[in-house]
């Protein structure tokens, strides 16, 4: 993981990444990166851009976030992860948020500092220790879910057969592979 954290806790891009959309897979012509993409696959590439506007610019909480617990996204979503599912090991709650074990250490090091979490020998194997969110770490946590949980007023204005069909499709686009 790079060693450089943004304001919303994930690494820094450059602005030659940002500006190009880096990883995107998406040509300059809109297309799906293939010259003559079909039809669909351009469909699914304006669809992928207007649920990324929506979640990452109109409706973006992480600088809420960062702002009403006072630390970065990153450590906000590890500390809501321990309150929601811990305790857990250090190794587990790296891999759950995708991140290597160091950064993940020095993560809970300071939610540990702030008295947000705990960090205590596991029982069932002495090499390793358990995190476990403290008093004061479930409120920050209930505090991060408040804000992360309330739906953009985007979706307060659609009606509910259209709401329907978009948890719909999410679940389907969450829970099925890829189309062979």
């Amino acid at each position: 993981m790079n060693s450089t954290e943004s304001a919303h806790g994930g690494p820094e891009r450059t602005e030659s990444e940002s500006e190009s959309g880096a990883g995107a897979g998406v040509s300059e012509s809109g297309g799906a990166g293939a010259p003559g993409a079909d039809a669909v696959g351009q469909e699914a590439v304006r669809v992928w851009r207007g649920m990324r506007t929506l979640v990452l610019e109109t409706a973006d909480v992480r600088p809420r976030v960062v702002e009403a617990l006072g630390m970065s996204y990153f450590r906000a979503k590890a500390l809501r992860y321990v309150a929601d599912e811990g305790p857990l090991t250090l190794s587990a709650l790296a891999a759950a948020l995708f991140a290597d074990a160091p950064y993940t250490t020095l993560s809970v090091d300071y939610l540990v500092r702030r008295g947000l979490v705990t960090r205590e020998p596991n029982p069932a194997d002495r090499r390793s220790k358990l995190v476990e969110v403290t008093e004061a770490g479930a409120a920050a946590a209930a505090e991060m879910a408040r804000i992360t949980d309330t739906p953009p007023p985007a979706l307060h204005g659609l009606a509910a057969a259209d709401l329907a069909a978009l948890a719909r499709i999410l679940d389907q686009a969450l829970h099925t592979g890829p189309a062979d």
